[in-house]
């Protein structure tokens, strides 16, 4: 044991650090090194003042001039002034020189020296002397401005490139063009494996090919198949995109590359398409190997759009490399491309057709059981309640992406900790939708008694009617407190759909317009506070008439461009059929609000005792409306299980629907 403790006493040896000679350094010593030498001899740091050769004579006849030393290479020479002269009122502005007072300019070295030797007999100086610089020191001196000019380029070009292609100088300057990406090998792993990725079973099920092709190339190629030269990954943001490329990075026994689509940017003309080549030479050394550019519509858009006639885009350089790249590849290269956009839309033609991305892999936002599924995952390092049900959870993030859960997770750990909880309970889960959905709540925001009796009708009105509708999306909890930039917020719980019918958006537009009906209704007049819900029902009866043929006057035509072209500044259809589109999307949308107006009559009593129990408690859940209501009739058509039993412990669901914003308060009716 004492053993033990002697060695454990024992301080570990602390290896002096080496200090770094920099380049900037080097080029510091080299210009001051060269200065000296240039402007070496007396008077360099002295403030001279320069005089003509007259008043130099002058000075010398007026036996002011104690010492005089001439450099012949300049053809410059240092006055210095006697101890009397310098106490003269003509020489005041000198007296606090240092070294040499006046400097003069001469032609002829003779003539000088004839005059000063007339001085020195008369006794109208002490002494002189001639300086005459080796030629080596002459000849550093002419071409310092040279060094000192390549010095400042070469430092800048090195600030400019970067880190580009290692350090030091020729790394810094003379591999601008080298790729910039990042290898992952047998050296360098990620811990990401396909274990951490959660929700996205099918472009997993892809995924995992590849990096099967890529180990086991036989299994394929003994039958004739050849292997995809390229993968990409399309989906909304926050999905997971790049989270399977890391996982494929951890998972491959292969080199992976990784970079940014905005890596191949650089000021300088061509850089771009020499970090392609580059990339690509580096791959094929290695191979079998895997390239993953993230972001790739930084550089995939497509070519010819918003460039000016006869101008040289850097951008598409660099697209032009990388398509002649993906076609060069051989087929036994064993080089796969993964890329990764949100914008599929933008990307040229060229770099989806096959051959060069072969698979487009689709990472959508997760259904309910795949958000369980992330769930599980980003829970396992916090420190959980018995009270949390990940199925509960899962039920009331409708349209989450697993970024969003992740912030969910985390939102709800420190909301827990805000409040010292020892473990995170399903309040602080509820609470953590709730502060990501509508934002914090503003308890202290100053609103009138009748602003607020307006707001309290006003998301009474949707929860009457939404009640009340067979298609509109169940009613979670109705709240009149600010949040974030709303004033009253309505929280639904929406029936994840694949396709939806006219009477299903039509009783969706119903529900959101009888907030204004509401207003309509009780006081007769309407506010602003229903921009949110117009903007939202307008969208909703143009996609009606316009792209989902679902209007019986313009018929089964649709004037949506899947290609995301647009039509630039013609339209698709006549005059006439624009009017007549303006009149139906009008003429839809006035008859759900007269319907949630006659609904909201119909149930008048029941709309106050709501709009009053708001005003009471600020806060209302769905077994208040059930009180007033009874049960919603239309329970059975729910998809969703146990629906009814959520509002009784919840304090804030998901919300599909956020009005009146703040920007557009209601004003006094």
């Amino acid at each position: 044991m004492k053993e033990d403790k002697k060695k454990n006493n024992k301080k570990p040896k602390i290896e002096p650090v080496k200090p770094k000679i920099g380049f900037n350094i080097v080029y510091i010593a080299l210009i001051a090194f060269f200065g000296y030498l240039m402007f070496q001899g007396d008077g360099f740091l002295s403030n001279q003042k320069e005089l003509t050769f007259t008043e130099f004579e002058q000075l010398l006849q007026a036996t002011d001039v104690a010492k005089v030393v001439a450099n012949e290479s300049t053809r410059t020479a240092a006055v210095y002034l006697s101890d009397k002269a310098i106490e003269k009122e003509a020489h005041k502005a000198v007296q606090k020189s240092k070294g040499a007072q006046y400097s003069v300019k001469f032609g002829s070295v003779e003539v000088l020296q004839n005059k000063l030797d007339i001085a020195k007999k008369n006794n109208q100086i002490q002494e002189y002397k001639f300086e005459s610089p080796s030629e080596w020191v002459g000849l550093l001196s002419g071409i310092l401005p040279i060094l000192i000019l390549v010095g400042i380029t070469l430092y800048f070009m090195r600030r400019m490139s970067g880190a580009a292609g290692g350090g030091g100088m020729g790394g810094q300057v003379f591999n601008i063009g080298k790729s910039k990406a990042k290898l992952f090998d047998k050296n360098q792993k990620t811990k990401v494996t396909f274990k951490d990725v959660a929700g996205q079973e099918e472009a997993k099920e892809e995924v995992k090919e590849i990096v099967d092709f890529l180990k086991n190339p036989e299994k394929y190629t003994k039958l004739g198949g050849k292997i995809p030269k390229g993968a990409l990954l399309i989906g909304p943001p926050g999905t997971g995109k790049t989270l399977l490329a890391k996982a494929v990075a951890g998972e491959a026994d292969v080199p992976f590359f990784s970079l940014s689509g905005s890596d191949f940017v650089e000021m300088f003309v061509g850089v771009g398409a020499s970090r392609v080549r580059d990339l690509f030479k580096q791959a094929q050394q290695k191979s079998p190997s895997i390239i993953f550019i993230d972001e790739i519509d930084t550089i995939g858009k497509a070519r010819g759009k918003g460039n000016a006639p006869g101008s040289n885009d850097e951008r598409e350089n660099t697209l032009n490399q990388l398509l002649s790249e993906m076609d060069g590849f051989d087929s036994d290269a064993n080089v796969i491309v993964m890329a990764a956009t949100n914008r599929a839309d933008v990307l040229d033609k060229a770099l989806l057709r096959p051959g060069r991305f072969d698979r487009q892999i689709f990472v959508d936002l997760p259904d309910k059981n795949e958000r369980k599924a992330i769930f599980e995952v980003h829970i396992k390092p916090l420190k959980m309640d018995d009270s949390v049900d990940i199925d509960f959870l899962a039920r009331q993030t409708p349209g989450f992406s697993g970024a969003d859960i992740a912030n969910v997770c985390n939102e709800a750990a420190l909301i827990a900790a805000r409040r010292e909880r020892k473990a995170i309970t399903k309040q602080d889960f509820l609470d953590a939708v709730d502060r990501i959905i509508g934002g914090m709540e503003k308890k202290n925001k100053i609103i009138t008694p009748l602003e607020k009796k307006t707001i309290a009708f006003h998301e009474a009105g949707h929860a009457t009617a939404s009640w009340l509708l067979e298609h509109a999306a169940p009613l979670v909890k109705v709240t009149i407190v600010p949040r974030g930039q709303s004033l009253g917020a309505a929280w639904y719980l929406p029936e994840e759909r694949m396709i939806v019918k006219a009477s299903q958006m039509k009783d969706e537009m119903c529900a959101t317009l009888a907030g204004r009906a509401a207003e309509e209704v009780i006081f007769n007049e309407i506010s602003t506070g229903a921009l949110n819900d117009l903007e939202k029902v307008t969208k909703q009866a143009r996609a009606m008439v316009t792209y989902y043929g679902l209007n019986t006057e313009i018929g089964n035509i649709t004037y949506y461009d899947s290609s995301g072209q647009e039509y630039g500044f013609t339209k698709p259809y006549s005059e006439e059929t624009a009017i007549t589109i303006d009149k139906e999307i009008s003429k839809l949308i006035e008859e759900q609000y007269k319907r949630a107006v006659q609904i909201l009559r119909d149930n008048k009593d029941k709309l106050t005792t709501l709009a009053e129990q708001l005003l009471k408690k600020e806060v209302i859940f769905k077994e208040d409306l059930e009180k007033i209501f009874g049960k919603r009739p239309f329970e059975k058509h729910l998809i969703e299980e146990n629906v009814a039993d959520v509002a009784t412990e919840t304090s804030a669901e998901t919300s599909t629907k956020i009005d009146d914003k703040a920007d557009d308060k209601p004003t006094e009716a």
